[in-house]
């Protein structure tokens, strides 16, 4: 998708890897082919760029982050930027039993090979302080087992660009990736814990 590629090149790029920084760490675990799921601390809107940013242009066709639809959707204008600018995977918090299962379009975009964008926080929370997870990344990396499900923490977005706030603040940010997890036949209550705790050691 051109405009995905383009918004990209002249804006957030430039934002995010120049006029901020982004100090990396575990480059060397991030996907280059096939499915995989990306799982990260939330704190900032900025975090979706920044994880965005680290994939190669070719990549990047394949990389879609998961968010609330009543939120991203909820306007004609906000429901296009989504779509267009990011190729958001729009996930409805409460569904109806007509509107079928919630995870149906990531399920979708996993058996494409694609790479999908996930904050098991559910909702940004306060700078530098991580919320527990919910239980959708343990059903999600449930039934697709063979799936690679890569932890990551990202350091500075929330104070580059907290919660509630519309201005920018320039601040060098820490991304470090960890090693791929699979499922590997635990319940989901101990993926969800050792998920976790994989990412809190990236701290």
């Amino acid at each position: 998708m051109w405009i995905k590629k383009l918004f990209f090149i002249l804006l957030v790029r430039p934002l995010v890897l120049v006029i901020a920084g982004v100090n990396l760490r575990g480059k060397e675990h991030l996907p280059t082919e096939g499915a995989a799921i990306l799982v990260a601390n939330h704190n900032s809107h900025l975090d979706t760029m920044v994880m965005m940013s680290l994939f190669s242009l070719k990549t990047l066709e394949r990389v879609r982050p998961i968010g609330a639809e009543d939120y991203f959707c909820n306007t004609p204008l906000k429901k296009w930027l989504s779509k267009n600018l990011i190729d958001l995977i729009p996930l409805k918090r409460r569904p109806t039993k007509e509107e079928g299962h919630p995870f149906s379009e990531i399920y979708k975009a996993l058996d494409k090979g694609q790479i999908v964008l996930l904050f098991p926080e559910g909702s940004r929370g306060d700078p530098e302080v991580m919320k527990p997870f919910k239980t959708g990344i343990a059903h999600i990396a449930e039934s697709y087992p063979n799936v690679p499900v890569i932890p990551l923490c990202i350091h500075g977005a929330g104070k580059a660009l907290p919660k509630g706030e519309a201005l920018f603040v320039p601040f060098i940010m820490d991304v470090h990736i960890g090693e791929a997890l699979f499922f590997e036949g635990k319940t989901r209550v101990a993926y969800l814990h050792n998920l976790e705790s994989k990412v809190k050691e990236l701290e």
